[in-house]
């Protein structure tokens, strides 16, 4: 059985900077890699195509991570999706954006492209003429009294738009499927041929609820790239950041899930509570959101006195609030009818899609990017990482519950222990210290809903050649139709709620 890495070392290397290497690969290589995603030893992390190239960002068993490349004369590569379905839907992006053709891709719909965008194929070498849109074809399920119920795109709440056709046996969800894309915003498109900065303004809006996960993950490719040492205050104050935004969403979810299980007390409680988190960012770092804080090269602005004192008063109400909510919300026999068995994902998928986040965890996968591949100041500060086995609604509430307490701690072991010292370094200099050749960086970071990556190449003008971002929701969504089979109808909002996979990150 090969190793991740033995795959790489048999291929040509690239130069690629942190986490893993990359090299270019032969169809026999490739295929062996589908060989370990198929057979269920490796996970995939991302796949994402350039005009005549492909690319896999692989995890193996011993937590190795490394990129595979291979050049696809005429467009063409051997499917993944055909193998290993979590990369279905990756392919389709490829294709869509980039006129990749996966052989043997059993899906061939497309999936980005509503046929709205004036061009075919807008990020391949030669952008095609603009294709005439078609209806969707959702797939067919056969069986006795079967009828369909479509829902959205447009959605009676504030959310972003999806549509989801679910074919039903009176109230049992039979076959529930999705259709997304209606938010892309064309942000890979945009990066390329960026200045730096503007990218990284970009990478914070891929979706608005992680933008400080986003901006971390690229601000950290941008560094791995260019060799580029951030001052030991900025690790500490972006680690701060990360989980101010991870207990503001966690916070959030847990009243809305409650919410969606008609038990309305809990999401004022929490709403409550989410809001002196974001009041507290606000006034730590000037932006409820703190988007456009973390910059590469460090962040923008320093921690004050009065910022301090925000933060620990919030947490300090939290610590004093939050374990009632939690009592009330296990003690309520109506709400726990509604979430205990209800939305169950079985710990197989999890694994096989390498589900992240409270998804992955819930259903009994262990993996924290914060913890493995790892990176600062998460060494050095002390945390667990809650799994539960059920995968149900209520283990997907707990999970949540568990790391708003795993964040209060680090919160306040933060703000103890954070050093002195500049909050910036200026990355010009090295952009042009590398000027006349591309530099390749990677990154995996752990945002609220699970691990995010950014791969990006910086040209040999230090502009942005190209950038790929993976939001966690791209294995999360199909899991989603997984889990509500079997389920009611009425229980679809409660198992959509406990996901909260992002439209906005996913449509890019």
């Amino acid at each position: 059985m090969p190793a991740l890495l033995d795959l790489i070392e048999a291929g040509r290397p690239v130069e690629h900077h942190a986490p893993g290497r990359r090299a270019v690969v032969a169809p026999k290589t490739w295929n062996l890699a589908v060989e370990q995603l198929a057979a269920g030893r490796w996970s995939l992390l991302g796949l994402w195509g350039e005009p005549e190239t492909v690319h896999m960002a692989l995890l193996d068993e011993a937590r190795e991570i490394g990129v595979i490349s291979l050049p696809c004369p005429g467009g063409r590569y051997p499917s993944v999706g055909l193998r290993h379905p979590p990369a279905l839907r990756l392919e389709r992006a490829a294709a869509d954006l980039f006129g990749l053709l996966p052989q043997g891709l059993p899906d061939t719909r497309r999936w980005l492209d509503h046929g709205q965008w004036g061009v075919t194929h807008p990020l391949a070498a030669q952008p095609g003429a603009a294709a005439a849109a078609s209806s969707y074809r959702f797939l067919p399920a056969e069986g006795e009294s079967l009828h369909q119920i479509p829902v959205g795109p447009v959605h009676a709440g504030i959310i972003e738009p999806g549509h989801f056709r679910f074919t039903a046996s009176g109230e049992i969800v039979v076959r529930l499927e999705e259709r997304l894309g209606y938010v892309h915003k064309g942000i890979e498109g945009l990066m390329a041929g960026s200045p730096v900065d503007r990218a990284a303004r970009l990478a914070g809006r891929t979706s608005g609820d992680s933008t400080v996960a986003y901006a971390l993950a690229f601000a950290r490719a941008v560094e791995a790239a260019l060799g580029v040492e951030v001052p030991p205050r900025a690790v500490w104050l972006r680690a701060l950041m990360a989980e101010l935004e991870r207990l503001a969403n966690h916070l959030g979810d847990i009243g809305a899930i409650c919410n969606d299980a008609a038990f309305a007390l809990m999401h004022a409680h929490c709403g409550v509570l989410r809001e002196r988190v974001l009041r507290a960012g606000n006034a730590a770092f000037g932006h409820r959101l703190m988007r456009d804080r973390i910059v590469p090269g460090g962040v923008e602005g320093d921690l004050n006195e009065e910022g301090t004192t925000a933060i620990r008063s919030a947490i300090t109400e939290i610590r004093q609030r939050f374990p009632h909510l939690v009592e009330l919300y296990d003690n309520t026999a109506s709400l726990q009818d509604r979430t205990v068995a209800t939305g169950r994902l079985k710990t197989e998928l999890a694994r096989q899609y390498a589900a992240g986040g409270y998804v992955g965890r819930a259903s009994g996968r262990d993996f924290d990017a914060r913890r493995s591949p790892g990176y600062a100041p998460y060494d050095e500060l002390a945390f667990d990482v809650p799994v539960l086995q059920e995968g149900d609604v209520n283990a997907r509430v707990w999970i949540r519950v568990r790391e708003v307490e795993q964040s209060l701690s680090l919160v306040e072991q933060i703000l103890e222990r954070l050093p002195r010292g500049s909050v910036r370094v200026d990355i010009a200099e090295a952009v042009g210290r590398h000027a006349g050749w591309p530099r390749e960086g990677m990154a995996l970071v752990e945002g609220f809903r699970g691990d995010m990556l950014v791969w990006l190449r910086i040209g040999e003008t230090g502009l942005v050649e190209r950038c790929h971002l993976r939001d966690p929701s791209w294995f999360q969504w199909p899991l989603l139709e997984a889990a509500i089979e079997g389920n009611i109808v009425a229980d679809f909002p409660l198992c959509n709620k406990s996901f909260n996979c992002s439209y906005s990150g996913h449509d890019l």
